[in-house]
């Protein structure tokens, strides 16, 4: 997968526009040729290029100002200088000033199209380097999404074997459930991996201004563009480009998407010139599609484009063994960035319990809004309950391991204050086993209860102290 993909060449030779021209086009780069500085500059503000190569003596503008003013105004051009024999030491300076390389002339052919490569293969690295740095997260066998669950464990199953192909795959899920976690997963097990992982929220951004976003600008198009503007297609060539909340693109927008994924063409605005670019899409949604298509708000091709795959997040309450893993992880984030000493040093049974029996409506990141609160209020060693949110004791409490076979309950749909205080006390055994690793003696210790009226609830409620163990 090529990163660079269009090049401006700027020389007064119209032998060497010509040549450079034709070989440069043969190895599939777009490529505009330009007579002096002056009018490269122009072109550079009217379009996005990846590369310019521009000789160092020029009339009207010379290389080494074209240069300086190029990179001063478009920090992401990688230039390369061409010169001819006893214009070395001018080369010399403007590799100094910037440029990647120069090349002396008379060259042939191929000396260019390899420092063309060895420049691309320079950027890769940066943009790795960037993107590892950006993201943060460590470096583990299994992936940084968290949970053991059936459910999760599935959904990462397909991921990996989704992630070596281009198909477009359409992730749908509850608000708060991990889309872009996903989308991510997606784009690290795949080889496009090295390169760029862009996401952009579709309902964030004015539907006026969402089409220049996506696909770029020309200079003049409208208004307030001063300047070209290179779109998120792409700054995702060779990559991935997840579109979070599709559903909320304008039908406008919608026809170029379509376009892009049956002809990875793009067209930015006032532009007459297509573009082609090389890139996965992944998309993800909270409303129904099928709906909107029969409302007539979404286009049905797009949509069978889009749907090839589908991957359902389960929301939290589907997988509640998760809770205690994910609230450990986010307590250690929140101590390190909290700066806590002495830091927290886990969940007290309690607050386990209540946090393994709430369905969380607002999923993964409602639990780690939870967690920052509580880290932030704690003032022993353990989380309390005192330190986890008010909703948490006002929401019913079915227990953790029977929820899914019950069914979610809504606030208020179940009143029994006995009901209630078994499916509490069952949770708050479990989480005691849990912490004891199934020591029942020591969970009794922990619940303040007798070790024959433990044994006696552990027979009541059916539950395995080893399971139960396990989990923990």
């Amino acid at each position: 997968m090529s990163l660079f993909r269009s090049i401006l060449v700027a020389d007064d030779e119209p032998s060497i526009r010509h040549i450079l021209t034709l070989v440069l086009t043969d190895r599939k780069y777009e490529v505009r040729a330009v007579a002096d500085g002056e009018e490269a500059l122009r072109e550079l503000a009217a379009r996005d290029y990846d590369v310019l190569l521009c000789d160092v003596r020029m009339p009207r503008k010379d290389g080494l100002t074209l240069l300086r003013e190029a990179q001063a105004a478009h920090p992401g051009l990688t230039v390369v200088v061409m010169s001819a024999y006893g214009s070395q030491e001018q080369a010399l300076e403007a590799v100094s000033a910037g440029a990647y390389d120069y090349v002396q002339k008379p060259f042939k052919p191929e000396e260019i199209v390899f420092v063309l490569r060895k420049a691309e293969e320079r950027e890769r690295l940066l943009r790795e380097n960037k993107r590892l740095k950006q993201s943060g997260l460590p470096s583990l066998p299994q992936g940084h999404i968290l949970g053991s669950s059936a459910p999760l464990q599935a959904v990462l199953r397909q991921v990996a074997r989704l992630a070596p192909v281009d198909t477009t795959v359409l992730i749908s899920g509850e608000s708060g459930t991990g889309k872009e976690l996903i989308a991510r997963e997606l784009h690290a097990k795949s080889p496009r991996a090295p390169l760029p992982f862009v996401a952009v929220n579709c309902g964030a951004i004015p539907g006026g201004l969402l089409e220049s976003e996506l696909f770029g600008h020309a200079k003049g198009a409208f208004t307030d563009a001063r300047t070209a503007k290179r779109g998120l297609f792409s700054e995702a060539d060779g990559g991935t480009l997840f579109l979070d909340e599709v559903g909320e693109l304008p039908l406008p927008a919608q026809v170029k998407l379509l376009r892009v994924l049956q002809e990875g063409e793009i067209r930015p605005v006032g532009e007459n010139r297509v573009e082609k670019v090389d890139v996965r899409v992944v998309a993800a949604t909270l409303r129904d599609l099928g709906k909107l298509v029969e409302k007539g708000e979404f286009r049905e091709d797009l949509y069978y484009r889009l749907n090839v795959v589908n991957v359902r997040i389960p929301p939290l309450r589907e997988r509640r063994e998760d809770v205690p893993l994910l609230a450990s992880a986010f307590l250690h984030r929140f101590n390190r960035e909290l700066n806590r000493e002495p830091p927290v040093e886990g969940l007290s049974p309690e607050a386990e319990a209540l946090m393994s029996a709430y369905a969380w409506p607002g999923n993964v990141r409602e639990l780690e809004n939870a967690m920052e609160r509580a880290v932030l209020l704690a003032d022993g060693p353990h989380i309390l309950p005192a330190n986890l949110p008010e909703r948490l004791w006002a929401a019913p409490t079915p227990g953790p391991a029977t929820a899914g076979d019950r069914g979610v309950q809504q606030v208020g749909s179940d009143l029994s204050l006995k009901r209630a205080i078994r499916d509490l006390e069952e949770s708050y055994i479990r989480a005691a086993l849990r912490r004891t690793k199934g020591n029942r003696t020591r969970a009794a210790e922990v619940l303040d209860i007798s070790h024959r009226a433990l044994l006696y609830k552990i027979k009541e409620y059916g539950i395995d102290p080893d399971a139960e163990a396990e989990r923990g």
